[in-house]
């Protein structure tokens, strides 16, 4: 029984609802592994630090790859749960502090609350029938209020405990990830401890999501997302759909917040901007939001564009990313990454027969 079970989870790792499947994905899997895992023997310490801030800002990605991709909800409120999950590490390691390994809890802790105001939130967003351009609205109006009260609190009286919110300015000094050790904590600064944390937890979070959208609970949310009609004609609550998938992608930008401010040991209010709620868009949109290979890939291309960009030419970066998105919309809706993949496909189903 216990087989049957492990056979059953393997297969939906390559399901109908994720591209890439048979020996020659998992084995290229396999190479872009051990080399991501070799890669800090042939880097610098400030360019391993730099990944995996990137690896950071991934798990928000693939959270609105299955709220959009999946679910067909697009949602501007990813870096509301963002913000709200990393202020809630920083009021918890400030007060708390890091021995122990608290921080790991914290970790847990802000997640936890992040899903549970996307709970709270996304309960009378489906079940109040609201979806189309004006879900977008509305998680876009809490993201920009969410940002305008935490710009606000910059007086002495604005605090939590020994936490200040200090405004605009944000908050500065919590401590990194550190992990309970035989002779004593193991901080995980961002550098190469780091880097292999965020990396294991990227690829448990991919993994599990490719089983999670090939499971039933995916094929009922692509059902939806196709014709919502149906699927309630079919007997399935499409509202308590959504709502998982919602509060599972929320739960997701909430760890990238809780890893962002561990990693940068700070939080501010511009995390929550117009700006930084559109940046998700992109990222998602120009890799693929129909697949999750396709986000994870697009998202660290993207993002590897981006820091380049602004560090080159601050001025033009938002521009190009804006016309990024416009030419992908227009030429290859469903991603970039995606139609690569697609055409080697077909490239390797021709070769055969020639």
């Amino acid at each position: 029984m216990r087989d049957f079970a492990m056979l059953r989870l393997l297969r939906r790792l390559e399901g109908p609802q994720t591209l890439g499947r048979g020996p020659a994905f998992w084995a290229a899997f396999a190479v872009v592994l051990a080399l991501a895992v070799a890669y800090p023997w042939f880097a610098d310490g400030y360019t391993v630090g730099n990944t995996a801030y990137f690896f950071c800002w991934v798990f928000m990605a693939l959270g609105l790859c299955l709220i959009w991709g999946y679910g067909g909800a697009l949602s501007f409120g990813q870096t509301a749960f963002f913000g709200l999950s990393g202020y809630a590490y920083g009021v918890l390691t400030l007060n708390v502090g890091a021995a122990y390994g608290f921080t790991i809890a914290a970790v847990v802790l802000a997640v936890a609350l992040a899903a549970g105001f996307a709970a709270l939130l996304g309960y009378f967003l489906f079940f109040g029938r609201i979806g189309g351009v004006f879900l977008g609205i509305i998680t876009l109006s809490v993201t920009l209020a969410m940002e305008r009260f935490m710009a606000q609190t910059a007086g002495p009286d604005w605090r939590i405990g020994a936490a200040r919110l200090n405004g605009y300015n944000g908050m500065s000094g919590m401590p990194p990830l550190t992990v309970p050790w035989f002779d004593g904590d193991l901080v995980l600064f961002p550098d190469v401890a780091l880097y292999y944390a965020l990396l294991g937890l990227l690829v448990l979070t991919y993994l599990g999501l490719r089983i999670l959208v090939n499971a039933r609970f995916g094929n009922v949310l692509v059902a939806i997302r196709e014709n919502p009609e149906r699927a309630e004609m079919l007997g399935y609550d499409v509202r308590r759909y959504q709502l998982g998938a919602f509060v599972i992608g929320s739960a997701l930008a909430g760890l990238s917040g809780t890893l962002y401010t561990a990693w940068g040991q700070y939080i501010t209010p511009s995390s929550m901007g117009l700006t930084a709620a559109a940046l998700p868009v992109i990222w998602v949109a120009v890799g693929g939001r129909g697949d999750l290979t396709a986000t994870l890939v697009g998202t660290l291309a993207v993002l590897g564009g981006f820091q380049a960009l602004t560090i080159y030419g601050s001025q033009y970066a938002l521009v190009v990313m804006g016309l990024l998105l416009v030419v992908v919309v227009l030429a290859a809706p469903e991603g970039l990454v995606v139609a690569l993949m697609r055409g080697l496909a077909r490239l390797g189903r021709k070769a055969p027969a020639r």
